[in-house]
């Protein structure tokens, strides 16, 4: 004999029905089948609700009991053949009748009680599995309706009554053994006290009605039929690539139904744990999938799980409580007067941890009881209190608990710390930690605004062995920011194939529009879905990206925009990364560079910035190398402007300067506004970060810059500056005849040297390590204490949308594998 057990959403309704009935009618040419259904989808949410309504002295009640009779009628219209229907009609007015005259006793009353709430709710079950019986019949099967509560036995804790379970499973044993049945259908979730009054065994406890049938007659496996494929890895709500668990040991399904996953009534598993019954968790809408097997003699197999964990699991609406005090310490008692308050008052704690020092204990409930615990553990230790050995209780609120479980973990050294660190490099901070010696749980408690992200880091940590999730926050899209998209575009297949990891842009914002998208944006038609965004702010695009606290998110910054590079402390303080091709911070005031790079540290967050200096050239990560492998940084010579190089390595004068300079612009060299090339500037802001990074503490105003340019080119518009370099055509060739006569090449250099800086045009003679440079290079020359003559150079184009674009992404590669 097997026990089917089918859920609200699989009776839902008459077209659902069929599907059951399908499922049981194949079952029942096999073996004998004891089928316990819940009441029809939603009704017993619906007559809890006609209760509290009629409590509150709200007439409305009186609309969702006719709604409930119409739900049942229509079932029954649709099931049963019109000849056969009256009886059932008649059945369902007559108990429609009676719930009316259960909530007009309450609406009189202004109160309703726990005793009315199982009265109300029993109904549900009550109807439906009547209704149930009476389809199968219909289609020819040999059906028995059994009341459960001539045999599921209760005490009378209304709500959630505690099964008697000896003399349950004698009246189970005896019922199935002098009746002979194909099909018993049964109703789930309802029991009987000592004094004949209905009763229920609490939200979900159909579940458990089953699986107390299912160990009283030895059942060759029970069944629980769901809307979902069977238990998984973690909520599919909240982990988009949550898993099937195929096979799962009773203790696991436990742990996991107590810490919040749905799809099993805690107390179920134990009945057929003690039999060793086979517990099958299958999909009515996919009676073809395998569904999940707990326990039962699979167990025996020895089968090897692919993952140490089997599953993550979260519970929301926390409160964590603390009670602590030098009273405490080494005095025997404290721990018990603290449980027993709350038992007395019917608080369950659902986590427990106690520092060694016994200066404090803590435990976790339900969010709601918070007021009635406060109450009782003060007045509990109100002496102590006065005394000031123990604080008045703590409380924090809108928490969750977040656990993994199984048993693969037991005496695998590392797992908690591959959970903390994971938890840790996403900025998610734990409020309590609780393990048991049987090491099949680790319990944390998190913030609930983090659950969504912890429980995606966790599942990815270790479950997605194929890829990691990588999730993007753009801003900036003109020439370098097109361009890096369209390098992802082409690296995607690449990534998820050679290094498993898939990026996903999640949000994208220029300086007219931005949107998000959190399945991620087409790295093809993104330009069309931006043009349709919202109007683009930079403070909201910021508070966006932390509000959807999303898992290994970077915020990539690809503007020159001071005020992008204002939101870069907010960004590190949620641990999400910084990639800016931005100088402007990392040039800003060394206490507000400093600070970015501690936050950096301190929050687990990269903050990196390679093509602030040479594009896609490695000359910060070099510089890095060097100093963390214990060298030290003498000097720098470099020429660090790719515009300026190829500025004048095109300037013979053929054509006028200002054309050269037009030129270069035209092909994506220049920063937005050209003079800050020309000026010098953006090579100042260069040699400084170079400057930090080597250790020193230096300001912009520290380094002299020996500029090239007349002072009317630096005035007004950047055409006026175009303009005014044509006029003063004379003063750049008088530059190219000096560097010619010299036989010297005219070069943009930044010095570096003992603590002092300067940038400026210099003649360099054939013989000089700066002097072949072609086109847009740059080069880095770094003396150090290893290389105190014979430099370490570093080489190569150090301008063009297609370079910066690829040293951006080497970041982002970098952020995410450092």
């Amino acid at each position: 004999m097997q026990v089917f057990k089918f859920g609200g959403s699989s009776v839902a309704n008459a077209e659902n029905i069929k599907k059951v009935a399908a499922i049981v009618d194949a079952a029942a040419k096999k073996n004998s089948i004891v089928v316990v259904v819940s009441a029809l989808g939603g009704i017993t949410d619906l007559l809890l609700m006609a209760g509290k309504e009629a409590a509150e002295g709200n007439e409305d009640f009186r609309s969702k009991v006719a709604a409930i009779e119409q739900r049942h009628f229509e079932t029954i219209k649709e099931l049963i053949p019109i000849a056969s229907q009256s009886s059932l009609l008649s059945l369902v007015k007559k108990t429609m009748n009676e719930i009316e005259e259960v909530c007009n006793g309450i609406f009189l009353l202004r109160e309703i009680t726990p005793k009315n709430q199982d009265r109300l709710a029993a109904y549900g079950e009550w109807l439906s599995s009547q209704i149930i019986a009476d389809a199968f019949k219909h289609l020819g099967l040999f059906v028995q309706w059994k009341d459960a509560r001539q045999f599921i036995f209760t005490n009378s804790d209304y709500t959630h009554a505690e099964v008697y379970l000896e003399v349950t499973e004698k009246e189970i044993k005896k019922y199935f053994k002098e009746n002979k049945s194909n099909v018993f259908v049964i109703p789930g979730f309802i029991g009987v006290d000592e004094q004949g009054v209905t009763t229920t065994l609490g939200r979900g406890g159909s579940d458990y009605t089953a699986a107390l049938i299912a160990a009283a007659i030895d059942a060759e496996s029970l069944q629980v039929w769901k809307d979902v494929n069977g238990m998984m890895t973690a909520d599919p709500r909240l982990a988009a690539n949550a898993k099937v668990i195929d096979h799962i040991s009773y203790s696991e399904a436990m742990e996991l139904s107590h810490f919040g996953a749905k799809v099993l009534y805690p107390p179920t598993i134990q009945p057929v744990m003690s039999k060793n019954i086979p517990l099958y968790i299958k999909n009515t809408f996919a009676p073809e999938m395998p569904g999940t097997v707990v326990g039962g003699k699979i167990k025996d197999t020895k089968v090897v799980r692919e993952h140490i964990v089997s599953g993550i699991s979260s519970v929301n609406n926390i409160a964590l409580l603390s009670l602590e005090g030098s009273g405490m310490i080494g005095i025997p008692g404290f721990s018990k007067r603290l449980f027993e308050a709350l038992s007395k008052e019917r608080i369950n704690v659902v986590l427990i941890t106690q520092s060694s020092s016994e200066h404090s204990i803590c435990v976790a409930i339900d969010q709601k009881y918070l007021p009635a615990a406060r109450k009782v553990v003060d007045k509990t230790f109100a002496d102590e209190i006065a005394l000031n050995k123990v604080e008045p209780l703590k409380a924090e609120t809108h928490l969750s608990i977040v656990a993994l479980v199984g048993e693969n973990m037991k005496s695998l050294p590392g797992v908690s710390g591959r959970m903390f660190g994971a938890l840790g490099r996403n900025g998610i901070n734990i409020r309590a930690i609780a393990q048991g010696s049987s090491e099949k749980n680790i319990s944390t408690v998190i913030a609930t605004d983090d659950v969504r992200k912890a429980i995606n880091v966790l599942h990815e940590e270790f479950f997605e062995t194929i890829q990691k999730q990588l999730n993007l926050f753009i801003v900036g899209l003109g020439n370098v920011g097109a361009k890096l998209m369209e390098q992802l575009k082409q690296q995607h297949a690449f990534l998820i194939q050679h290094l498993k990891l898939n990026v996903s842009v999640v949000g994208i914002s220029n300086s007219r529009k931005m949107i998000f998208k959190e399945r991620g944006i087409s790295l093809s038609g993104w330009k069309e879905s931006l043009a349709g965004g919202e109007p683009a702010s930079i403070t909201e695009f910021a508070n966006e990206v932390i509000k959807r606290n999303m898992r290994n998110s970077i915020f990539v910054d690809v503007t020159a925009n001071k005020e992008v590079a204002k939101v870069y402390d907010k960004m590190l303080q949620k641990s999400i990364s910084v990639v800016a091709c931005n100088k402007i911070a990392a040039a800003s005031p060394f206490s507000e560079y400093k600070k970015l790079k501690e936050l950096a540290h301190v929050f687990n967050a990269k903050f990196l910035f390679e093509t602030n200096v040479g594009a896609a050239l490695p000359v910060i990560g070099t510089l890095n190398d060097l100093r963390r492998s214990g060298d030290e940084i003498k000097r720098i010579e470099a020429v660090l402007s790719g515009t300026l190089n190829f500025v004048f390595n095109h300037y013979d004068g053929s054509r006028p300067f200002a054309a050269v300079v037009k030129q270069a612009q035209e092909e994506g060299y220049t920063e937005p506004d050209p003079r800050l090339d020309l000026s010098g500037t953006d090579v100042m802001r260069k040699i400084l970060i170079l400057a930090r990074e080597a250790g020193y503490e230096m300001e912009m105003e520290d380094i002299i810059n020996h500029s090239f340019m007349p002072a009317s080119c630096m005035e007004g518009s950047v055409d006026a500056f175009y303009k005014a370099m044509e006029k003063e055509e004379a003063h750049f060739k008088s530059l190219l005849s000096a560097a010619q006569a010299a036989n010297s090449k005219l070069k943009f250099v930044a010095t570096f040297n003992e603590g002092k800086a300067s940038v400026g045009l210099q003649h360099i003679k054939p013989e000089n390590d700066l002097y072949h440079l072609y086109g847009k290079d740059n080069v880095v020359l770094f003396y150090t204490a290893r290389y105190p003559e014979q430099p370490l150079v570093v080489k190569g184009a150090g301008a063009g949308a297609d370079v910066t674009a690829s040293g951006v992404f080497a970041d982002i590669m970098r952020a995410v594998n450092e």
